[in-house]
């Protein structure tokens, strides 16, 4: 059987909506291995006991509050507010409608959300239509990575991982058999999970410079396995997607509601500041 914060989730109900290939697919498969009760429909799965969720946001907003989820994601300006060390490149937290004036190559993304593709564009006019302009974005330094890793982190431990991209290009491998497995184990160490809640995703890569940088988190619930152990990924799942009434008191300022403003932090825990060159305000 499985674990999750200290308690056994047999009997417990997997709610995982829509297609089930690819990672949703292995975590099912997973989850009822530990005799979790996988459910696709919304109807009454709350009455069979208490509900773990494999799913996209926009569906989890619609239906997380009524089936008492504490869904846990990272805040919006995490990666603006770590040290420059960890991040190695100039990284502002802004709005879709501000960045649409910024001149010069950038690349820029919604913080969680899928709102629009992740890209470098050549300058602000090119930002897709159709969001809100109040949109959170976060738009950086273009950066080259020789190579990117996934980690799924447990109380700030890697308990799952994989490389995922080599110059950009998809190229999946357990962290395990990857060469640079160590480099990426110790960078992770330094890191720890700081300002992050207990059950949530990194990815991290080599720049072209030879350093090593964050790329982003995101949340647990919804992010593609790659390559990693698939037991490891569950477990981090069922931390950052369970009942609510079972969230740690640490976590409970991650816990998605949908009404947190992406530019005040000020309910999470305070993340190390270094104001150098990594940081714009």
């Amino acid at each position: 059987m499985g674990r999750q914060n200290g308690g056994m989730v047999g009997g417990s109900v997997f709610l995982v909506p829509g297609r089930r290939g690819g990672t949703a697919g292995l975590l099912c498969a997973e989850a009822a291995r530990r005799g979790m009760e996988v459910r696709g429909d919304v109807g009454g799965s709350g009455s069979r006991g208490q509900v773990y969720w494999r799913g996209g946001p926009a569906a989890a907003g619609r239906v997380g509050a009524g089936l008492g989820l504490g869904l846990l994601e990272p805040p919006d300006d995490w990666l603006v507010r770590l040290p420059e060390r960890f991040i190695r490149r100039r990284v502002q937290l802004t709005t879709l409608g501000a960045a649409r004036g910024s001149a010069g190559p950038a690349f820029v993304k919604p913080p969680r959300e899928k709102s629009f593709p992740a890209a470098v564009y050549p300058d602000g006019s090119r930002l897709p239509a159709g969001p809100d302009e109040r949109t959170p974005v976060l738009r950086s330094e273009v950066v080259e990575f020789v190579v990117e890793y996934r980690l799924f982190l447990l109380d700030g431990e890697i308990a799952a991982g994989s490389r995922y991209a080599v110059y950009g290009r998809l190229d999946c491998a357990p962290l395990d058999t990857d060469p640079r497995s160590g480099a990426v184990r110790r960078f992770a160490a330094d890191l720890g999970g700081i300002g992050l809640p207990s059950g949530v995703v990194v990815d991290v890569g080599l720049t072209a410079g030879g350093r090593w940088a964050v790329v982003e988190a995101n949340m647990a619930w919804f992010a593609n396995c790659y390559a990693a152990s698939i037991a490891g990924v569950l477990d981090v799942v069922l931390r950052s997607a369970g009942p609510l009434a079972r969230v740690a008191g640490r976590d409970l300022p991650f816990v998605r509601d949908g009404t947190t403003n992406p530019f005040a932090s000020t309910t999470v825990p305070p993340v190390r500041v270094d104001r150098g060159a990594g940081s714009v305000e």
